[in-house]
Formats: structure tokens, sequence, C-alpha cells
């Protein structure tokens, strides 16, 4: 019996997103996924059309693991000598760690240049160059593709200095956390764990509020809802609200969460602690992070829906 094949083919991306900054740039924002997806990181949108001087960087993001700055730079057609010097005038104006050029095509003599600023600028700064492209199998519906033409060279994102054997714990630890989470719980897309005593996860929402793990002062370890949508008013209506269906919510964990307001700052804190510190062995620690896993899933599991009443 002969098996029927679709025909594979490439679709206009102007018959998708008829205009750039007007359709493709905030579908984009609206999607970052997809595009976190290809680049194993977690990404969080801080504004479109974000003014550098005269000019306007298409998205301003960060990196949800690190805070570090994202740039990203859309383009229909080629690529060109004009956007070559947008990203890096962008980069320098918003002192960013990341961009990302997106364009339909890349021409060779702009593939050796983001390859040459990989390969020479300093370790925490990295430049990908995207292509887009969109397919289609017969009459289903139209499928984005982003591919990476060119993208930093592993490990150069994060040198570890000489005499920073903490930071090196703090890097393994938080490696051995995200990976369990990714593959195990399918809780993150996240891959490299950073030389920080905290890493931050996307949530359903995480313009609003990110999932956190960290080790706090006092030899604690710490797992929170971080509320911050870049408003304190609104972030502290939303904990009020919250916190005032703590009994319901209390009811749903098996330890006790400490509402903290922090009145001083914009953001607020929903937070559970364990007694740890960074310098346990391997044991205590292995033992840290199972807790720090079922928490993480259980405020994931409980939370959403009073969030979402709020927002």
């Amino acid at each position: 019996m002969a098996i029927e094949l679709g025909t594979l083919k490439t679709v206009d991306i102007r018959k998708i997103w008829p205009s750039e900054p007007g359709d493709f740039t905030p579908w984009l924002a609206d999607n970052i996924k997809q595009l976190s997806d290809i680049l194993e990181r977690e990404i969080e949108i801080i504004q479109k059309e974000y003014a550098v001087g005269g000019f306007s960087a298409d998205i301003v993001a960060k990196d949800l693991s690190s805070s570090s700055v994202i740039v990203i730079e859309n383009q229909y057609g080629a690529s060109d000598h004009k956007h070559l010097g947008q990203i890096l005038l962008y980069c320098a104006g918003v002192n960013a760690s990341c961009v990302i050029w997106i364009a339909e095509s890349f021409k060779d003599e702009h593939r050796k240049t983001i390859e040459w600023l990989n390969n020479n600028t300093m370790d925490g700064i990295e430049f990908y160059a995207i292509q887009l492209e969109i397919i289609q199998i017969d009459d289903s519906r139209p499928v984005p593709l982003f591919k990476a033409i060119e993208s930093p060279k592993k490990n150069k994102a994060i040198q570890i200095t000489e005499n920073s054997d903490t930071q090196e714990r703090y890097r393994q630890y938080f490696q051995i956390l995200i990976d369990e989470l990714r593959e195990k719980h399918k809780f993150t897309n996240a891959k490299v764990g950073q030389p920080q005593n905290w890493y931050a996860f996307s949530s359903e929402n995480s313009k609003i509020y990110t999932y956190n793990a960290s080790f706090a002062l006092n030899d604690r370890a710490r797992v929170e809802i971080y509320l911050d949508s870049g408003d304190k008013d609104k972030n502290k209506d939303i904990f009020d609200k919250l916190f005032a269906e703590k009994e319901a919510i209390g009811k749903k964990f098996s330890s006790d969460i400490k509402w903290e307001r922090l009145d001083d700052k914009r953001a607020c804190r929903i937070a559970v602690y364990i007694d740890g510190h960074i310098n346990l062995d391997t044991e205590e620690l292995t033992k840290i992070k199972e807790w720090s896993i079922e928490k993480l899933l259980k405020f994931k599991e409980v939370f959403p829906e009073y969030i979402k009443k709020y927002i």
C-alpha cells in the first residue's frame, strides 16, 4: 500500500505578519517561549520598542536565570549593514549581555561578523544570528521555524575566576537542580546553572511573578513566589489580596509560609525556608535539592489559581 506524503513548502513571512514592527515583533513578544526553547534559556520580556537614544530596540528582555539583559532585533529580508550597526548600538545602549538578531537570511559576511564577535568580545557577551522562516505541509497551519546560524561557543557565557570555589559550588548545585526539574518534572526549559546563590524560573505570567530557589541569609535555603510586575503599588495590591487568603493557601502546604511584603522594596515575597547552606556535604545538599523541588512544584500547583484572580 502506497503511503501518501505531504509536500513541505515555505510561506512568505509577510503573508503571516505583513509588518515587522506592527505584526511580527508584537507576536514574538507574546510568544517568546518559542524562541526561548531554541536558545535553551528562559526569557522574560521587559519592553517592546525600547528607546535607546534616538533609536528604538525591537525588544529588550532579560534572562531569568541571571537577570542579564537581552536585546532582540528583528529584520525582514536578508541581513544588512544597517541592522548590524543597530545591534551593536543597542547592546552598548542597554548594557546587554546577549544580542539576538533575527532575519530571513544572513549574508556570509554578517554571519562571519557574528562569529568574530563571539570569539573576540569579553566573556559574558553573547551574539546570536537566528534565521526565521515559515513552513507549511500541504494546507496545514503555518509554523515558524527559528534556526541558529551563529551562536556563542559553549561555556563562553560565564568565566569562573580563580578563588571562586563558592561560586562553582553554586553552579554545580543549581545545574543538578534545574536538570532534574527539566527532565523529570517538565518544570523548566533552562539548561545552564549559574555561579550565583539563586535561580529564577518562569511562571504562568513571568511579567508578574517568578518561582525562585536560593540560599538566603542566616544559613537558610529558600523557595519562593517573587512578585515583581515592575509596579510597586500593583505588587503590594496582589500580595495583600493573596495574604487575605493565607489560611486557605496555608492548608495546602506542609511548610510554614512566610509572607514578606517587603514594604521598603518594590517586590514582594511569599516563601518557605529550610536550614542549610552551600558548603554542606553532598548528602545534605541533596536533601536541600529534593526539598526545593518539592516546594517549587507545590508553589506551581497552588498559587496560579489564586494569582490569576488578581492580575
